[in-house]
């Protein structure tokens, strides 16, 4: 019984502090298959973003690339563009997402212009980066993706 204690208070930490935190989100407590506790969030794109950043560094939360990217997806889908550079550096680094350097360049190029003057120049930085590691075929290839995702975008929610 103590185990199972000690198992959950990580994510029943998390839960409490999702309810209470000014972000706007709510957690929600499932268990994987391998019987580890997972909050998922609901609510703030912004929030979602925050919550894949614990996952993605274990912060309150056991570590898990695969959750961290799928909160990051949910985010970016709605322009947060902290989540869709974290979303990005998860493509390039193949963390919780098969490495793919196009679908890298997408997230990172959106977030780069989507974000403010300091964010945008980082963003940009490491955008060029991943740039830096592809043909002009798959730079092209990554801008018209996301073309395609800012043309399909509005206003928080996808067309």
């Amino acid at each position: 019984m103590l185990n199972v204690s000690i198992k959950i208070l990580p994510a029943v930490v998390l839960a409490f502090v999702c309810l209470v935190d000014t972000a706007g989100y709510a957690g929600e407590l499932y268990y994987r298959a391998d019987g580890e506790p997972v909050v998922l969030a609901r609510g703030s794109a912004r929030a979602l973003g925050r919550l894949g950043f614990r996952y993605e560094n274990g912060f309150g939360v056991p570590q898990d690339y695969a959750t961290a990217a799928d909160l990051y997806h949910r985010a970016a889908e709605q322009g947060d563009a902290f989540a869709q550079a974290r979303l990005g550096l998860s493509y390039d680094r193949g963390h919780g997402v098969p490495r793919d350097f196009i679908l890298a360049y997408k997230w990172l190029d959106l977030a780069a212009a989507r974000s403010s003057r300091r964010e945008h120049d980082f963003y940009q930085r490491l955008r060029d980066a991943v740039a830096e590691k592809m043909s002009l075929e798959q730079v092209a290839e990554g801008q018209r993706l996301a073309l395609i995702w800012a043309a399909n975008w509005s206003g928080g929610r996808r067309r």
